[in-house]
């Protein structure tokens, strides 16, 4: 093999030579219009060689419009990160036999390293970036580290000859439990059986290593598949899924953090070794299967000698970033050239998106849980086919449990610590949603508003009104734990925890509960922060009697809040490292500012927190007499908030919860229009009723759908 790899090497080095000749001539004067096409004369002279069904034969390669994009503003010194997986040869027709979005065709990998070279992109290898970092060799500009997942055979019959070619290093990953498959056993990739030879030998792997261009990292021995997470059998990513065992007692069905910890180093030790014991040298980087990893992964990945970790979160790397998270763009088969083009534009946020444009269908999972499993899983399907068809960016999806209506969580659909489980459903739903229908989802979770068992340690340290308040001051308040009492702190922040520990999800939406009235709070917790820590009186009285005293305690009030919902996505964040932040905010702060004094909420404070806010745009709640005016004078507040368009998600309502009864399809299609006309980038509505198909699908799909509005673009 190693003969037959140096002929064709030779072959291309004739071919390529003869054009860096014609191409070094011109480029002093090309536009990028011929350095696209000299990239696609060199791909085309280059498959000729390393193909050799196309050796007789003229090699054409299609060259799409090539789109107009802005130069890449990097940081100085970062540098990007390409994920490929498996190369082939006609891609697309090899999906009859093995449907896999992530493999190339080998005519785009040799057309995109032939434009990576002629318009100046710099491969560099891993320990140039670990130098660099110590203060070393600087990156040269444009820096760009190639990676190859899953040690496919093409890593070694089409990827490594063009590396010696190029002369490019690279990075490739290792699942060592395939690599150890015997030769004359299939491999259990997913849900299907793979030929032993689709992957590489060890001897290749070696060889490719004493090349000196291909570092080999761990892709884990045996986690590169999905595990059973919970009871109706869903499969999670293996290395920050639970495992879920229905033949233990109840109480040790779900694997506890020990035992997590435990298979996680067992995992990666094993691995590491087996690296070693075939190359002579244990991995530094670990390259986590589906970009799925935590901070408990990353520590042990750590303590088994793997400092640094690629994921799957598009954008730039900085020096200042963390090596245990360096962000990795995903190349598809469908990438193309101008799609990798748009890769290495991409920014590390909003999945590579610049606060792109939401469309938004807000869900109650209390809609779907149902005592009868059976039917439950009728209700699960229905939903899913239900957001498939309506195609929407977005659900904010509730992962809380509140049968009566009230907007407090009496149980969760997540395993905790603390209240009942009323079904392990959040789960199902948010991995089906993402898997199946292609949306985003965010957990829709309380910050204050728990209904803690009786008996529990912290169920009464609840937020309190002052003595003497009239009784208007509790309408419309919800039963909220006070966020000033550290054992309440506590139990609300585990509550986050375990969520994170057990479900996948995009962002966090937070619920519209965490407010503060002008009467609140007076518990003696929150009594001792204003004393001891703001430095004001421990007496509300004396706060409301004086006006400059009274808004500066308002004031605090709102960034105590807004603070606390930080710490809360810090929590999940250890488990959802790419979290996004959206917050419910009630339409009077964004109208009235004076109204912190009743809410603890600005509009400003919300921009500056969150990725998104998510304003309650419900004329029939705030019983507004003509609702198309509220909703343009509503527009025209956030309008004049520079920059406040971007970040802001107007949430219309889809019931009229005074009269117990639906809005009008019709009536609230136009009241999307109107905003959208207005200028507003992101909508959405509250509650689907899928049951009863309101919003009637046929009506609100060309208002919420990516198929009428290519909000993602």
């Amino acid at each position: 093999m190693g003969k037959t790899i140096t002929t064709f090497l030779t072959t291309i080095r004739v071919l390529t030579g003869r054009l860096a000749c014609i191409a070094s001539r011109i480029s002093s004067r090309m536009s990028s219009g011929m350095a696209y096409g000299i990239a696609t004369c060199m791909a085309a002279s280059l498959l000729a060689a390393i193909s050799p069904a196309h050796a007789q034969t003229e090699v054409r390669l299609t060259t799409p419009p090539l789109t107009t994009l802005k130069p890449v503003n990097d940081p100085s010194q970062s540098y990007r990160v390409l994920s490929y997986h498996d190369i082939r040869d006609n891609v697309r027709d090899s999906f009859k036999e093995w449907p896999e979005s992530t493999a190339v065709d080998t005519r785009d990998l040799v057309l995109h390293l032939s434009w990576i070279k002629q318009n100046g992109f710099q491969p560099v290898s891993m320990q140039q970036i670990i130098d660099a970092r110590r203060g070393g060799k600087p990156l040269p500009d444009k820096a760009i580290l190639l990676t190859f997942d899953d040690g496919f055979a093409s890593v070694y019959h089409k990827v490594f000859p063009l590396l010696k070619q190029f002369n490019y290093p690279a990075v490739i990953a290792l699942v060592g439990q395939w690599l150890e498959t015997p030769a004359d056993t299939a491999v259990q990739f997913g849900d299907m059986l793979v030929d032993r030879n689709r992957f590489v030998t060890w001897d290749q792997v070696r060889e490719m290593q004493r090349s000196g261009l291909v570092e080999v990292a761990s892709h884990t021995y045996g986690l590169h598949q999905g595990i059973v997470t919970n009871p109706q059998g869903n499969l999670l990513p293996a290395a920050v899924g639970r495992i879920y065992r229905s033949d233990l007692p109840v109480g040790q069905q779900y694997e506890n953090d020990a035992d997590y910890r435990k298979r996680l180093q067992s995992d990666f030790e094993r691995n590491s070794a087996l690296i070693a014991q075939h190359t002579g040298k244990r991995p530094r980087v670990m390259v986590w299967p589906y970009g799925a990893y935590n901070q408990t992964a990353v520590d042990v990945a750590k303590e088994v000698g793997m400092p640094i970790s690629l994921n799957l979160e598009p954008g730039p790397n900085t020096p200042q970033d963390d090596a245990n998270r360096i962000r990795r763009s995903l190349v598809m088969f469908d990438t193309g050239l101008t799609g990798l083009i748009r890769l290495l534009r991409q920014p590390s946020t909003y999945d590579g998106e610049e606060h792109p444009l939401e469309r938004v269908i807000h869900i109650d999972l209390d809609y779907v849980y149902d005592a009868d499993p059976v039917q439950q899983e009728v209700n699960v399907s229905h939903l899913l086919d239900r957001i498939y068809r309506l195609h929407p960016t977005t659900v904010y999806l509730q992962a809380f449990a509140d049968p009566d209506g009230d907007g407090v969580a009496d149980a969760l659909y997540f395993p905790n610590r603390h209240l009942p489980m009323r079904a392990d459903l959040f789960s199902r739903v948010s991995w089906q949603l993402q898997t199946r229908t292609g949306v985003r989802v965010y957990a829709w979770m309380p910050v204050m508003s728990f209904d803690l068992p009786k008996g529990h340690p912290a169920a009464n340290r609840l937020v309190q009104q002052m003595s003497g308040a009239p009784a208007s001051a509790s309408e419309n308040r919800y039963h909220r734990l006070s966020p000033f009492d550290p054992l309440a702190r506590q139990t609300i922040t585990e509550i986050y925890e375990d969520l994170g520990k057990n479900a996948i999800f995009t962002g966090v939406l937070f619920h519209d509960d965490a407010t503060l009235s002008d009467y609140e709070d007076a518990s003696p917790a929150a009594l001792t922060v204003y004393r001891d820590e703001w430095k004001l009186p421990a007496s509300l009285e004396t706060l409301r009697a004086d006006p400059q005293l009274r808004k500066d305690w308002a004031q605090r009030k709102t960034l105590y809040l807004n603070d606390f919902t930080r710490q809360l996505a810090d929590t999940l964040r250890k488990y959802r490292p790419a979290l996004q932040t959206a917050r419910n905010i009630y339409a009077e702060p964004v109208l009235n500012p004076e109204s912190e004094d009743w809410f603890a909420q600005t509009f400003d404070s919300f921009l500056a927190t969150y990725d998104y806010t998510a304003i309650m745009a419900m004329p029939y709640m705030e019983n507004a007499k003509e609702p198309d005016a509220w909703l343009k004078t509503l527009i025209g507040k956030v309008k004049s908030h520079p920059g406040a368009l971007r970040k802001t998600v107007f949430e219309l309502q889809s019931r009229d919860w005074r009269t117990s009864t639906p809005i009008d399809t019709r009536t609230l299609a136009a009241q999307m229009r109107l905003l959208r006309l207005a200028g507003a980038r992101s909508l959405g509505y509250y509650p689907d009723d899928f049951h009863n198909n309101h919003p009637e699908e046929a009506l609100i799909k060309p208002e919420i759908s990516v198929e009428t509005h290519t909000v993602r673009k």
